[in-house]
């Protein structure tokens, strides 16, 4: 099959579940892992003669978002009621918007092996979860949890913009990295707080108009999307060269098979029967709260990348492992205004505190060092008191036990203070070149890779102790006569 003749072309719908501790329009809490069916009322199980009522955190992580992403916020905007029938939606309708979503336009930049593309939103708007059905049961029947139905959601509607499935991987973990600095989710694929509906198809390369679309279901793991995006596109590729038609459909992917199957056919909006939903008023944005919004966003991942590359010198290996999450970035930044070694405060904070926290299961902000004493931890080693490796080993560890002691006194006690004194070097260094006359005569003929040889005897001697610049400068000279 003549695979490499055709681009893909994907759309995406990312339904991001806000971090809010109440639900979209009713007072039940929206905590994860519940016993089934106790986070609910009878709004949420949509009772005759129960009113919603607006959760304004929802509509302030909305704006927030959008902000970050570079939409307009419509200052007018409004819900909707989009009908449609299935066990686990109480109500018989979702409340969401379809006229007037709350955001439009705006922008993601990804970056893949490819270089960096800007991925274009249509629009954001806000929306209500619906339950869970629980289908793995061993009898005959489906189960429903209504614990998720209400809960508050954004959907996020990507332009067309992405062509394989890894730049969805690409914008699926940028979009993650986005809302958990933001604050508005906590980005947990595995618990459903982050999921995607992937629109498919697939067009003979130099084509402008787009194939016919599949919609691929609640993916909520990218393992999962990136195995059902390339099995999709080689179906519909494999359909079209046999004279086949791609019909429009909504599929399931069954990561057992590792292949999509048809639910029904793909839905259009006259479909759901949207109309205004007439039990909630317009929203009405206030100029001065969006103001505030805009003042409260915290640095975004790719202003704290460009931060971190451009005024700290950090190569973007180190960048990217720093700005993965939030804290280290930001903990980061607060070491490097207590030291000028920023390249050696970010190999401490990889190597060391981080791998600490993730196994100690502590947050940053509960790290028991403060950047005061990490920074003079780094100008022990940059001074040439305390060797990298004990400083590492021996030092690092002691700190943790005895936070409130300065590290130079801990070095002391643990007697890994450095010898520099250049007479007492000497002589280690001339009992080390006597004792070895072979090796010292092939440096001597050139065989200059034995200064490794030199001094690792002399810190051997000198019990580690050594200053291992001066060592060196000293052993090049002494073995040079």
């Amino acid at each position: 099959m003549p695979y490499d003749q055709y681009e893909t072309v994907i759309g995406l719908e990312v339904h991001v579940q806000l971090d809010t501790a109440s639900k979209a329009f009713c007072g039940d809490a929206t905590a994860f892992g519940a016993p089934a069916n106790t986070h609910i009322s009878p709004i949420s199980l949509g009772h005759p003669g129960t009113l919603p009522r607006l959760n304004k955190k929802q509509v302030e992580y909305a704006i927030k978002l959008g902000l970050a992403l570079g939409s307009k916020i419509n200052m007018v905007n409004a819900f909707d009621r989009k009908n449609y029938f299935y066990a686990d939606l109480p109500k018989g309708y979702q409340i969401t918007q379809d006229r007037k979503p709350i955001c439009i336009g705006g922008q993601l930049k990804i970056t893949t092996e490819a270089g960096e593309k800007a991925i274009r939103i249509h629009h954001i708007h806000m929306e209500e979860d619906a339950g869970k059905s629980i289908h793995e049961t061993d009898g005959p029947y489906s189960q429903i949890d209504l614990n998720r139905a209400g809960v508050p959601l954004l959907e996020i509607v990507s332009e067309p913009d992405l062509r394989s499935a890894e730049e969805v991987d690409a914008y699926m973990t940028a979009m993650r990295q986005l809302v958990r600095y933001l604050g508005v989710s906590d980005g947990n694929m595995e618990q459903g707080s982050l999921r995607c509906d992937v629109n498919v198809s697939v067009r003979p390369k130099g084509q402008q108009v787009f194939g016919e679309r599949c919609e691929i279901k609640n993916l909520n793991s990218m393992r999962y999307a990136r195995r059902a995006i390339q099995y999709e596109v080689k179906r519909q590729i494999d359909l079209i060269e046999s004279g086949g038609e791609v019909r429009q459909e909504t599929l399931n992917f069954d990561p057992d098979t590792g292949r999509t199957s048809p639910l029904r056919d793909k839905e259009n909006a006259h479909d759901y029967r949207y109309f205004p939903e007439p039990d909630l008023p317009p929203i009405v944005v206030d100029a001065d709260d969006l103001r505030r919004y805009h003042q409260e966003l915290p640095a975004l991942p790719w202003q704290l990348r460009e931060r971190l590359s451009e005024t700290y010198g950090l190569p973007a290996y180190d960048v990217n492992l720093l700005t993965e999450e939030q804290q280290p970035a930001l903990f980061f930044l607060e070491l490097a205004q207590h030291t000028d070694l920023y390249k050696a405060a970010a190999n401490l904070m990889i190597n060391k505190v981080l791998p600490y926290c993730n196994e100690a299961g502590v947050e940053l902000s509960a790290f028991p060092l403060g950047v005061d004493q990490l920074a003079r931890l780094l100008a022990l080693i940059e001074e040439g008191k305390v060797s990298n490796t004990a400083a590492y080993q021996q030092l690092f560890p002691t700190m943790l036990e005895a936070p409130g002691v300065a590290p130079l006194e801990l070095a002391q006690s643990l007697n890994l203070l450095q010898n520099s004194d250049a007479n007492t070097l000497e002589g280690i260094i001339d009992q080390v070149i006597v004792g070895n006359p072979d090796e010292a005569a092939r440096y001597q003929k050139g065989k200059k890779a034995l200064i490794g040889f030199f001094m690792g005897e002399v810190m051997k001697a000198s019990r580690g102790k050594a200053d291992p610049k001066l060592t060196n400068q000293l052993l090049r000279e002494k073995l040079s006569k």
